[in-house]
């Protein structure tokens, strides 16, 4: 009777276990955006955090601080505005002239374009014509209604972006701010035997998240000068602008090297064809390199995480999450490595 009832009890607690599991599951997949937004500010705050321990490092043996930890983090705040705001004032009004400059030369280059094609007899000489009947004879998109759900779409996702982007701000901001007093809170529910190792591992994994951050800035620096050296020697227009371009894309993979190798394409070609085609090919050799040299080598150096692993990372967050998956693939990944060696460290140790 007693085996039947403790059967029973362990039956039941069972089935409880796996369904109140697979509530919390479907609540997460439900609030994912949340979820996402949270652990984006989680791992700002936990790239930043070595950051803010050195502005306010102790003086002497009474514990005083330079300065209090809220001021420190509202100094690295302001410095990165200040440099957001420094590199929109020198990136926006060269592109917007630029801009201008090749939309009145548009007619010019379609025209020089057509002669091309007709010359190589890629296009017949009878369908020539001019931009602006290229533009007249273009399918309509789909009417007013469609322009207007595209007006509303684009205005949503900006709108969610910097929403967005605001929560991550301030969360970020709060999480440094109350990391300790939270994390200390945390350990409460940690078994007891257990919450050195977790201490351990989540110190390890803040030192790793940090590393990741201090490579991305690496990585910008080496392909900003690279941009910037081989644009100049090109004798491209505005090639700090680019190199600028091409150094915020790294902190995008995939994406921002193909936004700056684009945006280093049309202002060449507003020069010459000729220019556009070396500036082409000289940002895909750049992209080769830092896709398949650079990132792996300095992330594995940096991190600690081998280049199959940063590559195979890239590719399931890329998959999962699209580019903030990409973006969040390799201190996820690193993260994930602090925990399975602590496990099988102490695993080993038993």
């Amino acid at each position: 009777m007693n085996s039947d009832r403790e059967f029973t009890r362990r039956l039941l607690q069972t089935v409880f276990t796996v369904a109140a599991v697979g509530l919390l599951l479907a609540a997460l997949w439900v609030a994912r955006s949340a979820v996402m937004l949270i652990y984006v500010s989680a791992i700002i705050a936990m790239g930043f955090s070595p950051l803010v321990g050195v502005i306010e490092l102790p003086i002497g043996n009474k514990g005083a601080h330079r300065i209090p930890r809220t001021l420190a983090i509202l100094a690295i705040y302001l410095t990165f505005v200040g440099i957001v705001v420094l590199v929109a004032s020198m990136v926006i009004p060269p592109l917007v002239q630029q801009a201008a400059d090749l939309w009145a030369r548009a007619p010019t280059l379609f025209a020089d374009v057509q002669r091309f094609l007709i010359r190589y007899r890629l296009m017949p000489s009878a369908s020539r014509s001019t931009l602006a009947e290229a533009v007249q004879s273009a399918p309509a998109a789909s009417g007013a209604s469609g322009a207007i759900n595209t007006a509303f779409s684009a205005i949503a996702s900006l709108v969610g972006g910097v929403f967005g982007l605001v929560t991550i701000l301030i969360l970020s901001f709060y999480l440094l701010v109350d990391g300790r007093a939270q994390f200390a809170y945390l350990m409460r529910f940690v078994p007891e035997e257990s919450r050195e190792r977790f201490e351990t591992a989540a110190q390890h994994s803040v030192q790793k998240v940090s590393a990741w951050l201090g490579a991305q800035f690496i990585l910008a620096g080496v392909m900003g000068t690279f941009a910037a050296v081989g644009l100049a020697l090109m004798g491209l227009p505005y090639f700090y602008v680019v190199a600028l371009i091409a150094a915020l894309g790294e902190t995008v993979p995939i994406v921002g090297p193909l936004v700056a190798g684009a945006t280093a394409v049309i202002v060449a070609f507003s020069v010459s064809p000729k220019l556009a085609l070396m500036v082409g090919a000289y940002f895909l050799a750049l992209h080769q390199l830092e896709a398949n040299i650079l990132v792996p080598k300095i992330m594995e150096r940096r991190v600690g995480v081998s280049p199959v692993t940063v590559i195979i990372a890239l590719l399931i967050g890329g998959e999962l999450w699209g580019l903030v998956g990409a973006v969040l693939a390799v201190p996820t990944a690193a993260i994930l490595s602090v925990i399975v060696d602590e496990l099988t460290h102490n695993n080993a140790a038993a």
